[in-house]
């Protein structure tokens, strides 16, 4: 999903308003009027994936800086490397510059976190999708899940909108898994995948019997995957279900999920975890 430029727009401009509120005080105390033209770069003291190029030049544009990127979003950058040159109004830069930072070093630290786990788990299997959840920052969605992207993640749902994903608490409300998904295609028709989170082999079978399109074993143990994956299998349930597994998975323990025949393996850990990269912006 790709916003529209206005939208994008409109976003970043409410994340400039929270950082500058009536004026950079500082800076007007310091410069009087308009102030110079200056040149400026931005350069990252760690190597990495860069992500939030697009939206950085949307955010200087504001204030009528002129930018150069030296990369392309999703690309790798080496520390110390120049990613941005700038140039404008003093003011300007120095108005733009946090926010700035704080959109790339975080979208960068989600896609060089994302990038490592997928080059990561492709030397074991490389047919598993890596996928983030929707464990983001309020308002931040969008940026966080485009920076998965582009790391090479899967996206998952943006909203609840996009896709069924019938979990724990919906079964607490009806704990009968054929009905609940008789109930929930009937409402929905063909045009939706349906998913469902189950958290044991039993409610596993269950679910594919009732042909589910996606199937989720939440916080399952290895071994448990395995069961219940013996367990379709002997059913000639297997080829039937899309087979995801999610639930206290990290970086350490990752590979021993994907030696297994699944599908997707989600982490919330993508975006709710991950370090943001270094990243610097230095006036000339």
């Amino acid at each position: 999903m790709e916003l529209p430029d206005t939208i994008l727009r409109k976003k970043i401009k409410e994340f400039l308003e929270e950082d500058i509120g009536f004026g950079d005080i500082t800076t007007n105390s310091i410069i009087k009027g308009t102030g110079s033209n200056r040149k400026a770069s931005i350069f990252t003291r760690r190597d990495g994936i860069v992500a939030g190029l697009k939206e950085i030049v949307i955010l200087f544009d504001f204030f009528h800086v002129k930018t150069h990127a030296n990369k392309e979003d999703g690309t790798r950058i080496q520390a110390n490397e120049i990613i941005m040159e700038l140039e404008g109004p003093v003011k300007g830069i120095l108005a733009g510059e946090r926010t700035a930072l704080n959109l790339l070093m975080r979208m960068s630290g989600i896609a060089t976190t994302t990038f490592n786990i997928v080059e990561k788990v492709r030397q074991v299997n490389p047919s598993v999708k890596i996928a983030c959840t929707r464990k983001t920052t309020p308002g931040f969605r969008y940026f966080e899940k485009k920076a998965v992207k582009l790391g090479m993640g899967d996206t998952h749902r943006y909203r609840l909108d996009d896709m069924v994903l019938i979990k724990d608490n919906h079964l607490k409300l009806i704990p009968d898994i054929p009905q609940i998904i008789k109930l929930v295609r009937e409402s929905v028709g063909f045009s939706k995948k349906i998913e469902i989170e189950v958290t044991s082999v039993e409610q596993a079978l269950e679910a594919a019997k009732a042909k589910v399109d996606i199937l989720m074993l939440d916080n399952f143990k290895v071994s448990e995957v395995q069961r219940a994956i013996d367990a379709l299998e002997q059913n000639n349930l297997r080829e039937n279900v899309f087979l995801e597994v999610s639930g206290n998975i990290t970086p350490e323990n990752i590979l021993n999920y994907a030696n297994l025949r699944v599908d997707v393996i989600s982490l919330g850990y993508l975006t709710h975890s991950i370090k943001a990269l270094d990243i610097s912006l230095d006036l000339k």
